[in-house]
């Protein structure tokens, strides 16, 4: 479990990382080289999923949301400087205890 989990973290870091680099560009106006380093970032998040020990890939992604979620607030946070708001943080718990019952529940073989 620890493993998947460090496995979901790199990936949604990864994920986040590439898709900024790509806003920075398009959005804040800067060089288009900034795309580089983006589409490394996300081709490194799609092969981290490919980690995660499971049979269904739609479930390893739907399991994933909760943690993409959390990174980006954190981004959000600690990279961009806006502070998350009560709805950002209720709007993740809800996120990641959706992916909790997905990753956690009960499966009938």
């Amino acid at each position: 479990m620890a493993k998947a989990l460090l496995i979901y973290t790199r990936a949604a870091l990864a994920e986040v990382a590439g898709c900024f680099a790509f806003w920075v560009w398009l959005r804040n106006g800067k060089s288009p080289v900034w795309v580089l380093p983006g589409i490394v970032s996300l081709v490194a998040f799609a092969w981290l999923l490919t980690l995660i020990d499971s049979d269904y890939a739609g479930r390893v992604y739907a399991a994933y949301g909760g943690i993409y979620v959390a990174a980006s607030i954190a981004w959000l946070w600690f990279l961009e400087g806006a502070r998350p708001d009560r709805w950002d943080i209720v709007g993740a718990t809800v996120v990641f205890v959706g992916a909790a019952i997905i990753l956690f529940g009960p499966r009938s073989t």
